[in-house]
């Protein structure tokens, strides 16, 4: 590439210069020469401090990521046998999970002789979701592992 179209630190085009011009002007300033859009015709080159430009890009990340909120799955386990109160107070809860914007994985343990009720188990957790509002999806349906009945659920 024998020429290239030239940006000096502040901007500032300086136009179509020899390469070896713009490699001995950054030399001269004490800074880089790099080259910013190598497809155009003739390349791009700007003259900068490659170090402080890589610096500044890895700051402006790390502040991207630190302003990602991160899902977390909560957990509610319900019983087969469970009083009224505690529903409601586990409803709560699951509501006030949604508020933050996290996710509710759903539980319900059977032990014993309860695994034979796993049509009433699903009962109870499909009316724990329809107490919940109709602001609430099912992320993934009812799974079985053993004798524990889990869903996971989301807000809309």
């Amino acid at each position: 590439m024998p020429t290239v179209r030239l940006i000096d630190e502040s901007g500032k085009q300086l136009g179509v210069v020899d390469t070896y011009r713009a490699q001995q002007m950054a030399q001269e300033r004490g800074l880089d020469l790099v080259e910013v859009f190598p497809d155009a015709q003739p390349p791009v080159c700007k003259i900068m401090d490659y170090g402080s430009y890589q610096f500044s890009q890895a700051k402006k990340e790390r502040k991207q990521k630190a302003k990602q909120k991160k899902i977390e799955v909560k957990g509610i386990r319900l019983s087969l046998n469970i009083a009224a109160h505690d529903l409601e107070m586990r409803k709560n809860q699951s509501l006030k999970f949604f508020e933050k914007g996290d996710k509710v994985k759903l539980e319900l343990i059977l032990r014993g002789r309860e695994r034979s009720f796993v049509a009433r188990a699903k009962t109870i957790m499909e009316e724990f979701i329809k107490s919940l509002g109709e602001n609430v999806i099912v992320e993934q349906p009812w799974t079985r592992q053993g004798g524990r009945l889990s869903m996971l659920l989301a807000k809309k």
